[in-house]
C-alpha cells in the first residue's frame, strides 16, 4: 500500500510514495550501523558545528518548511513557522550545552579514582507522530545526534514529505551520511526494524496503542525505550485566580495546534464560586475562534489531520451527550471539503461515560464544577493519563498543594503548559515513561558507564573523554 500525503484542508492528494522494500530497508540499517562506528568518534565540537548549521538552515528555510507542515497536517501557517523556529532553538540548546551534559562526573570513593562517563548507545529508532511533524522529531534528533547516537525515523504515514525534508536538512547541515535516515515504511514493518539486533533503543511519541505494542516488543528484546503518549491535561481555576487571564489562556490552551496536542488543556476544572462566570466567558471565547484555511494568517483553527480523526472526535462528542453531558457550543463537523470540526464545549460529562477518561484530540473541551481545592485535585487525578497540568491560583498554600498532589510530569502555575529544551518533558501513568529534552532527555540514550581506577596516587587531572578536551575552554565553543 502506498504512503500518501493528503492535504487535510481540501482532501487533495499531494504526493504518493512507495514504502521501502525489505532489501532497501536492510541497506539503510547497514548504513546506519556503518555510520555509527564512525560518527561516535567524531569530536563533539564538530557535531556542534553541524548542529548550529542545522539551526541556521531551519531559520533560513522557515517559510518553505512551514508550508510543507501546514499542507500535510493542517495547522495554521503561523503556528507552523513557530514550530520550525522552535526546532532551531533546540538545536542551538544542545550545541551549546552538550559538553556540560556529557562531561565525566568525578565521584569520591576514597583512594580510588572513580567517575561516570556517558557513552552513546548506537542506533535509536524514533517512531514519531504527525501533530508536530518537525518538533517531535527534533526534540529527539538534536540530543541524540549531539550525544553520538545515530537515528532512524519512522514518521507518521500522513506526513512523508516532512520526514524527507528533515533527513535532507540533516544531511545538508554536514552530518555524515547515514547519521539520520527517514524510513518510509508501513506500521507493520516497524516490528522487523526494532527486532534487528543493530537497533539499540526506541523512542515513541504517539497513541497509547502504538506505545503498548512497541514497548512490549522492546521489553521482550530488553531494549531501552522511552514513551511519550497521550494526555488529558487538567486546567484548574480557583477563586483567587486572575479570571480574565485564565479564560484567555484556557481558550488558547484548548485550541493550540487545532486542539491536537498531547499537552493541550482538555479538562477544565473550576471552583463553584467562579464557575458560572468562567463558563460563559470560556464559551464566548471558543465561539470567537476563527476556523478556516490554515494558509491564511488570521486563521485560529485549521482542519484536523485526517478524516478518521474527525469521525472519532464526532463519535466521542455524541457519546458524551447521550450519556448526559450538556453541549454548550459546537459539537458538529463543519460542512464542505476538509476535515473541519467546530470548537466545542461540553459540561458535566458523567464519570460513568468512557469519554470522561479518554483523550479528545481536537478542539473539544470538557468543563467540571468542583467545590474546593481538594475536590479539584481529586477530579484532576481521576484519569489514566499523567502528562501535565495547568493550575490558576494566587494563593501560595494552594500552589504548594497543587504542586505536591497533582499526578503528572509537569505542573504550570498561572501559565499554559509548554515544552522547553531546558526542562525535562514527559509523563507518568498511561502518558508514558522516560523524559525528553534537557540533560535528562539526552541521557535517556546514553550508557552511564562507571569507571574505577585503583591507585594510591592522585587521580589524573584530565578528562577521560578525549573528544571533549579541546572544548573545555568556552572560547572554543564552535
Amino acid at each position: 500500500m502506498a504512503i500518501e500525503s493528503i492535504n487535510p484542508a481540501n482532501g487533495k492528494l499531494l504526493r504518493r510514495f512507495d514504502p521501502l522494500t525489505d532489501e532497501a530497508l536492510r541497506q539503510k540499517l547497514a548504513l546506519a550501523e556503518e555510520a555509527f562506528q564512525v560518527y561516535a568518534t567524531v569530536p563533539l565540537g564538530h557535531r556542534a558545528l553541524c548542529m548550529r548549521k542545522l539551526a541556521a538552515m531551519l531559520e533560513h528555510e522557515t517559510e518553505d518548511l512551514a508550508t510543507t507542515i501546514t499542507q500535510e497536517m493542517g495547522k495554521p501557517l503561523h503556528a507552523a513557522r513557530q514550530e520550525v523556529l522552535k526546532c532551531a532553538a533546540v538545536c542551538r540548546y544542545y550545541a551549546d550545552n552538550a559538553a556540560r551534559i556529557l562531561a565525566s562526573e568525578a565521584i569520591p570513593t576514597g583512594q580510588n579514582h572513580s567517575y561516570v562517563r556517558w557513552d552513546p548507545l548506537g542506533i535509536v529508532l524514533a517512531v514519531m507522530p504527525w501533530n508536530f511533524p518537525f518538533w517531535q522529531v527534533f526534540r529527539f534528533l538534536a540530543p541524540a545526534l549531539m550525544a553520538g547516537n545515530v537515528g532512524l525515523l519512522k514518521h507518521a504515514s500522513n506526513v512523508p514529505q516532512c520526514s524527507i525534508a528533515i533527513e535532507s536538512l540533516v544531511r545538508r547541515a554536514g552530518f555524515p551520511r547515514g547519521t539520520f535516515q527517514a524510513l518510509l515504511i508501513q506500521a507493520k514493518q516497524v516490528e522487523a526494524v526494532l527486532g534487528d539486533e543493530r537497533i539499540a533503543a526506541v523512542t515513541v511519541t504517539g497513541s497509547e496503542a502504538a506505545g503498548r505494542a512497541i514497548a512490549a516488543q522492546a521489553g521482550w528484546l530488553i531494549k531501552k525505550s522511552v514513551l511519550e503518549l497521550g494526555g488529558s491535561d487538567p486546567f484548574i481555576v480557583m477563586p483567587s485566580a486572575d479570571l480574565d487571564e485564565a479564560v484567555e489562556v484556557a481558550v488558547q490552551a484548548r485550541c493550540i495546534n487545532n486542539g491536537q496536542s498531547c499537552i493541550a488543556a482538555k479538562r477544565f476544572i473550576v471552583a463553584d464560586e467562579i464557575y458560572d462566570d468562567f463558563e460563559s466567558r470560556f464559551v464566548a471565547g471558543m465561539e470567537k475562534m476563527r476556523v478556516g484555511d490554515p494558509m491564511k494568517e488570521n486563521t485560529d483553527i485549521g482542519p484536523l489531520a485526517t478524516r478518521v480523526i474527525v469521525e472519532e472526535l464526532e463519535a466521542q462528542v455524541k457519546k458524551a451527550i447521550s450519556a448526559g453531558a450538556r453541549l454548550l457550543t459546537g459539537g458538529e463537523r463543519m460542512l464542505g471539503s476538509g476535515n473541519y470540526f467546530e470548537p466545542t464545549v461540553l459540561a458535566g460529562v458523567p464519570r460513568s461515560c468512557p469519554v470522561y477518561r479518554e483523550e479528545l484530540f481536537g478542539p473539544v473541551a470538557m468543563l467540571f464544577r468542583v467545590s474546593d481545592l481538594s475536590h479539584a485535585i481529586q477530579v484532576a487525578n481521576d484519569t489514566p493519563f499523567g502528562l501535565s497540568a495547568s493550575a490558576w491560583t494566587r494563593d501560595p498554600s494552594e500552589q504548594h498543594r497543587l504542586v505536591a498532589k497533582l499526578q503528572c510530569g509537569a505542573v504550570f502555575l498561572n501559565a499554559m503548559v509548554a515544552s522547553d529544551p531546558r526542562l525535562p518533558f514527559g509523563g507518568i501513568k498511561r502518558s508514558g515513561y522516560g523524559r525528553e529534552l534537557s540533560a535528562a532527555g539526552m541521557r535517556e540514550f546514553l550508557n552511564a558507564k562507571t569507571v574505577v581506577i585503583a591507585s594510591p596516587t592522585a587521580p589524573p587531572d584530565h578528562d577521560d573523554r578525549l573528544d571533549l578536551l579541546p572544548f573545555a575552554d568556552p572560547r572554543h565553543s564552535d
